[in-house]
Parts: C-alpha cells; structure tokens; sequence
C-alpha cells in the first residue's frame, strides 16, 4: 500500500508525520471520493514527485474516472487561481481587486462531480499554496453548503500532512545525494 511505503521512507526524526499520515488518510471519516479527491489534490499541489508517484495509484483506484479528473482539475486551476489572488490581496494598491480577472476558470462552474467536493478539494490546494482570499471564498461556499467545520478542517489537515511529507522526502533525497 502506498501509504506504508511513504511512512516507512520517514525518517525516524518525522515520527509525528507517519503517525498523522495513517491517521488523516487511513482512519479518515470522509467518504471515498471526497477523501481521496482531496489526496489526489493535494499530493498534485505538493509538488513532490515522490508523494504524488506513491498516492496517484491509490486515488485513481479509488475513484471513479470523473472524479479523478476534477481532482486534478481543481490542482490545475487553483495552482493559477492561488498565486492570482494572493498576489492581488498581498499588493498594497486595493485598485488591483476591481479589475476584470480575465483568466478562464470554466471547471469551477462545472467540475463534472457533486459541488461540495470539488470545493473542499480546492480549499485543500489553496492551503497548500498558501492563498487567504481563496481559502475564505472556498469555506464559505463549504459553509453555506452546510458542510461542517470539522469536514473543513479534515481537509486541511490532509494538505498539512501531505505537503509536510513531500517537503520531508524531497529533503531527504537532496541530502542523500
């Protein structure tokens, strides 16, 4: 299973994320699709070759192929989405947000899977990239849904994880080589 293979690839001074891997994936109260929808996402989102070579297999066996392909779609556009509206609301001049955007965004009006978890898993992504604008516009679409804070946090605690393991392993390699 791929999650064992990345936890034993740790080494022992991330103890804390081999335990939190097995607990934010493999006792995850999420249904199916929304859990490994929100895997997928973010092991794309982290960047880490090595995670998203371990997790990829797992989250297409998982999930059907529509599913699959709005996961990686929503990796997509919030890898453009996150550094657009980040850098928006980081400049200093408020004229830049009553700007047209002008950047297509098509799979966020239809994702081709059920609304709320394309949200969560773009939440998930726009934690890892770090965009404030997109993590509040994604939770309150999460909220007024009727998702609870407990789903929301779930999803992040995934990206926290998973981006945490990539930067470990990606370490962990330069340092070996």
């Amino acid at each position: 299973m791929a999650l064992d293979e990345l936890k034993s690839a740790l080494p022992d001074y991330a103890k804390d994320l081999k335990l939190n891997l097995g607990s934010v994936i493999g006792n995850s109260e999420l249904p199916q699709q929304t859990l490994w929808g929100t895997v997928l996402a973010c092991a794309i989102a982290s960047r880490s070759p090595r995670v998203l070579r371990e997790l990829e297999p797992e989250a297409r066996a998982n999930l059907k192929p529509e599913a699959y392909t709005a996961a990686k779609s929503a990796a997509a556009v919030m890898a453009m989405n996150n550094v657009f509206y980040r850098t928006r609301h980081l400049l200093s001049d408020p004229e830049y947000g009553s700007l047209r955007a002008g950047l297509r965004m098509n799979v966020i009006g239809n994702p081709g899977v059920d609304r709320t978890d394309f949200e969560l898993w773009s939440l998930a992504v726009s934690a890892v990239n770090g965009c404030g604008q997109c993590l509040d516009s994604h939770e309150q679409v999460l909220r007024k849904a009727g998702v609870d804070r407990e789903t929301v946090q779930e999803a992040f605690k995934i990206a926290a994880v998973i981006q945490a393991v990539g930067t470990t392993l990606d370490a962990e390699a330069v340092l070996a080589e």
